[in-house]
């Protein structure tokens, strides 16, 4: 096993809950997820600010770019699945960092929950399908899923009885999926029919920790999988067939999402955590990078088959 070197913080940020971090032409895009922000980590000023691109007055889990249309986004938000707008192209906020976005609800499957419940992490894959988890706000209890949005924008519920569902990531090819069950320490996977976006079987494990939860993940060009280890300062590297073979050690004690970038898709993006740390470090909240052997794929866009 090995460990690789040292990740540093990019930008000069300290986010509360930061997650959901994919890498675009522009820079890398994540999320504040309880203060509902997009925001963007921009190119060539390292040791600045983020850029706020938008803001939700709900909480917003993650986003995925909407394929032929500039600026536009589907987020896991709230208790759904919406859609909404930051300007007219990707390079461009039109809200400059005010204001509220306002979004365009597709569905609300957790709005009538038994218990408080919120979405979290989520993903486009490489056919242009959305995909995201929900999660109880206390963490206590399995009653989160794992949806899929489909090009038509219907939402459908593909798995149940999750307690905190992280991820989702896919390989290259888009035929495995991968989700961490957080609490459980437990990283699944099954295979995904590539033409329905079905799965052909139920969640089965892939890798497991002994210490800390498996929270975001990413997918090389080799199958391996990079975890963030909330709670236990490391990321993990596994191949393909769940072996442990990498981990890398961070300055933040809460590591919480992750992306291949930068122009060889070989530099590795780790966002972190402050929220429930009674004594955050100076870097708990940071977003890192750390250069890799191995590149990533591509971010995917959400194609919708609606009209403009």
């Amino acid at each position: 096993m090995n460990t690789v070197s040292a990740a540093e913080p990019v930008w000069s940020d300290r986010l509360d809950l930061g997650e959901g971090i994919r890498w675009l032409p522009g820079g890398p895009v994540l999320v504040d997820i309880l203060s509902g922000r997009l925001l963007r980590g921009p190119l060539g000023q390292e040791g600045g600010p983020l850029d706020e691109l938008a803001r939700l007055d709900v909480p917003l889990g993650s986003v995925a770019p909407i394929a032929g249309r500039p600026g536009q986004w589907i987020a896991a938000a709230g208790t759904g699945i919406c859609v909404f707008g930051t300007g007219e192209s990707d390079d461009t906020d039109a809200t400059g960092g005010q204001g509220e976005a306002a979004p365009q609800w597709l569905a609300r499957p957790e709005e009538d929950a038994p218990v408080p419940v919120r979405m979290n992490d989520g993903v486009a894959d490489p056919h242009g399908r959305f995909w995201a988890g929900s999660m109880p706000y206390a963490a206590d209890r399995s009653v989160g899923s794992l949806y899929r949005v489909d090009h038509d924008g219907s939402v459908h519920r593909v798995f149940d009885g999750l307690t905190v569902p992280n991820g989702p990531a896919f390989t290259a090819d888009g035929t495995v999926l991968y989700l961490a069950d957080s609490v459980h320490g437990t990283i699944l996977t099954c295979r995904v029919d590539p033409l329905t976006g079905e799965p052909a079987h139920p969640l089965e494990e892939f890798a497991s920790v002994r210490a800390g939860n498996p929270d975001g993940m990413a997918v090389d060009v080799e199958g391996g999988v990079w975890s963030a280890i909330w709670g236990e300062a490391r990321v993990h590297h596994y191949r393909a067939d769940g072996t442990l073979d990498q981990v890398l050690p961070l300055p933040a004690q809460q590591p919480a999402g992750l992306c291949l970038g930068g122009d060889d898709l070989r530099t590795l993006y780790i966002t972190s955590a402050r929220t429930d740390l009674t004594d955050p470090g100076p870097a708990d909240g940071a977003v890192f990078s750390v250069r890799v052997p191995v590149p990533g794929v591509p971010t995917a866009a959400f194609r919708w088959s609606k009209g403009s």
